[in-house]
Formats: structure tokens, sequence, C-alpha cells
């Protein structure tokens, strides 16, 4: 999508609408004071009203709320508002104005909301049902030519993040272990910097990575380990691992039948750390960054990996797998301990790991689980900027009774229902050597969210949380 920066009055606006954003109790701009409909504007925290002044001819002006109470979160929900506005309007260019010019961490997430909420998935309709259908194409924000940089920076990232929104969005009959590694190879020949390696089953068995190995057994589809690398520059390596299960049928231990079409989405973590790096070479970050993804499907069969089965990991722990449906811990294990041997300083991973996480934390939070205190904070500053929030679990001595095995080192489903979602993490930090870490597991947050940005599919949550804690690494 075209973003420009503007340093003109609004009534010289040319776009399809105008977006005026005002706190509550604020005067409108003089162009519109006058305007039909003005009358009826209102400043409250997500309240809209068209008027029609004679140039644009349709504006929209959505409120802040109390200016004391603002933060860059009611920008990205105002402008997205907005962006919806103009896609029930058929209107191609939107031009954004906040209530100050200069306003870097402002206007930055009002270009964030207003891209993310023009995304559509549509690739499977008819051209008949999408006849005459417009789409946002261009916004002009309003601003002095000192946010330009912000501006850009928030422009690549949304779309990053929508990127990730349609690998989560396609059928898992299309978006299979091989096509991400097709995606990431693409990744690779975009972006000088970037070299991407693939390994295949044979590969994978011969590397000794059992927790990917048994998990593939049961499908056809051949799974991928997938290594991106940017090289970017500084002094350590940032590793970024995700999960990337195309299809989680919950193998042996099915799962349900409601609502399993949305298992197509548990490669969430994957496309996000995909889509992120993908920015992060765009935008030239000066920091280097290992991706791994472990990728398969997870389906029940005659050779699939069965509940009881012991397996050995790439770092040598042996695991009772007493539940199949507990697989993504299991492929995270060896995609964590190869991080480790690739070199990677310190590890992020993202992962749609437990159910238990809705309970706990619904879907405003995702949840937190690190054994670094500082990497913990960076993750949580990068999240806040950017709107994904995370809340920090502990990290108990006490959980790793959980995560010990009877006959093996230890059991991918502990007998006692207890912290699944810190058990889970608990036993991830087995497998990353000591390195600083963090474990963001967003089962609730990937998926249904329901905020104005990203409504009711999916979300792309994490894509732009690791390109801004990248830029914050990388800026020391």
């Amino acid at each position: 999508m075209r973003v420009e920066v503007a340093d003109k009055p609004l009534s010289e606006i040319e776009a399809d609408l105008l977006a005026v954003l005002i706190f509550e109790g604020d005067r409108l701009p003089d162009a519109l004071a006058g305007a039909p409909g003005a009358e009826d504007v209102k400043g409250g925290y997500r309240k809209s009203t068209l008027i029609h002044p004679e140039r644009p001819r349709r504006a929209i002006v959505v409120g802040l709320g109390p200016r004391d109470e603002f933060e860059p979160e009611r920008a990205r929900v105002a402008a997205a508002i907005a962006a919806r506005t103009a896609g029930g309007d058929d209107a191609t260019s939107l031009a954004l104005a906040g209530p100050d010019p200069g306003d870097p961490k402002a206007l930055a997430a009002m270009v964030e909301g207003a891209i993310l909420a023009s995304y559509r998935f549509d690739r499977f309709k008819s051209a008949k049902e999408d006849e005459g259908s417009q789409r946002l194409e261009e916004i002009t924000v309003i601003a002095d030519g000192g946010v330009a940089e912000a501006i850009e920076v928030a422009r690549v990232g949304a779309e990053a993040e929508n990127s990730a929104r349609e690998l989560q969005d396609l059928p898992s009959n299309v978006v299979t272990p091989s096509y991400l590694a097709g995606r990431a190879r693409a990744i690779a020949e975009e972006h000088d910097g970037v070299t991407c390696e693939v390994m295949g089953r044979r590969e994978i068995e011969e590397a000794g990575m059992g927790g990917l190995t048994a998990v593939s057994r049961g499908t056809m589809e051949e799974p991928q380990l997938i290594t991106l690398r940017y090289a970017g520059g500084g002094d350590e390596t940032l590793g970024l691992v995700g999960k990337g299960v195309t299809f989680d049928s919950g193998g042996i231990s099915i799962k349900p039948a409601q609502s399993m079409h949305e298992m197509k989405m548990d490669m969430s973590g994957a496309a996000a750390v995909l889509e992120a790096v993908s920015a992060i070479a765009k935008l030239e970050v000066p920091i280097s960054v290992l991706a791994v993804i472990p990728s398969t499907e997870n389906m029940p069969s005659g050779t699939a990996v069965k509940p009881g089965d012991i397996i050995r990991q790439l770092n040598g722990k042996t695991v009772e797998v007493n539940n199949t449906d507990a697989e993504g811990r299991l492929i995270l294990a060896d995609a964590l301990a190869h991080a480790v041997d690739q070199g990677a300083d310190r590890i992020v991973d993202l992962a749609t790991l437990t159910g238990a996480v809705l309970i706990a934390l619904g879907s405003t939070y995702a949840a937190e689980i690190s054994n670094d205190d500082e990497l913990a904070e960076a993750v949580e500053g990068a999240g806040e900027r950017t709107g994904e929030l995370v809340w920090r679990l502990p990290l108990h001595p006490e959980y790793k009774d959980l995560t010990k095995g009877t006959v093996a080192d230890l059991t991918n489903a502990s007998a006692k229902r207890k912290a699944s979602t810190i058990y889970a993490g608990s036993f991830l930090e087995e497998f990353v050597d000591g390195r600083p870490w963090v474990h963001l597991d967003i089962a609730g947050t990937a998926w249904d969210v329901g905020r104005e940005y990203v409504g009711k599919g999916p979300t792309g949550f994490g894509t732009r949380l690791l390109i801004e804690l990248a830029r914050s690494l990388a800026a020391g």
C-alpha cells in the first residue's frame, strides 16, 4: 500500500475519505467546523461521525477519548475505524489527520491501524461476488516531514503482519510445510543478506531431531526444518523460533471435531517469524537474526507416534510422549536446540501452544515465560509499543517436577492438570542450554481477538513485536 506524508491544510486534501482523530472536548479543525453533520461530532473513544465538507466531499471524525488517557493503541483503533468506513464506501484513498502532526508514535499507530484494518482474505471467492469491490490503495498522513521514517517503519511492519495473516488464513491443503519452506526461500531471494536452508524428512531423522521426526510420522506431507539467516551485523545473533504445525488434528490423541477446522492456524508462530524476518531485512535493521521453523502436520495414521512412545530429542534428552496432541513442544524442542547449535545468543519462540493460556489471559495478552529478566523486559516493551501485549508468568523450579518422566528424562504431558501453560514453557527451557530465552504462548492472541484493526480472524500476532524487538536491541 502506498503511504505518503503531506504537510498541507485539510482543505487541500484530495483523498476519497478524510479521517480526523480528535480528543474529547477538542474543537474541530476550521476546515470541518461548519460542515453538515459537524454538530453531531463527539470525541468519546471509538465514537465516529460522518460529515460532509466541501472538500474533500466525505470526512469522518473519530474520537480518541480524554487527552490524559491517550496511548498510541487508541490511535491505532481509531484509524482502523476510519479505514473500515473507507472500505465500506469503496474508497481507494484515505487521509489521516491526528491531533498532533509531530507525534511519531501516534502517527505510526494510525498507519498501522489503517493498514491492518484494510486486510481482506478473498482469494477463494468468485470474481462475480467481488465485482465492483474496491480496496484501499493509498494513505496520506497529514504530518510534519520529520515523522516520515517512523511512518515507513509502521507501513512495513503492518504489511508484514498482513502477510502473516494471509498465511494463517490460507487452508492447510495450500499451506503445507513445503509451502512455508517456499515462502522462506522467496524471502531469501527478495532480500540481500538473507539465506535459507531447508531440511526434509531424511535430513531431520539423520540429524537426530526425534521430536519433529515423531510428530511427522503420521502425515504424508514432507516435514521441513526451515532456517533463515539475516546477516545484519552486530555482536550478537537474535534467535527466533516459530511453531509451524500446518494442521493439528491432535494425532492419535485426536481433538474434538468442533472447531478443528481452525487448526490450520497452528502455524501462526511460524507465520509471524517468517514475515518479521522479511521486514527486518527490508528495513535493514543492523542486527543478525537466526530464524528456525519446525514445520509438519500432526495427523493420525498407522505410522503415527502413539501415546506411551519414547523419543530422543536433538540435545539427547528423552521424552515420554503421553499425549500426541502436545506435539508443539516436541518440535519446538528440536528447533530450540538447533538454534543453540547454530549460534543463537538470545532466543524468542512463538507458538500457539496451549489452550490453557486462553483460560488464563483471554485474548488480551500472550503469555510470556522467560529465564532472563533483561530479555523479558525487552519483549514486554516491544509489545507495549506495538499493542501486542504480553504478560509474564512465573518460572519457578517447582514446575520442573511436572516435566519429569517416569521412565524417560521428560514427559510431554503431565498427569497433573496444573499450570499447563507454565509447564509447557518449563519443558521448552530444557532445550535452550542456558541461553537467555523468552517463550510466547500466542494461542489466545493469534486468532479471533476482536480488536477493530484485526477483527475476528487471524491477527498475525507477534510480527510487529519481533520487528520492534530487533530494532530496539540493535539500537542498544
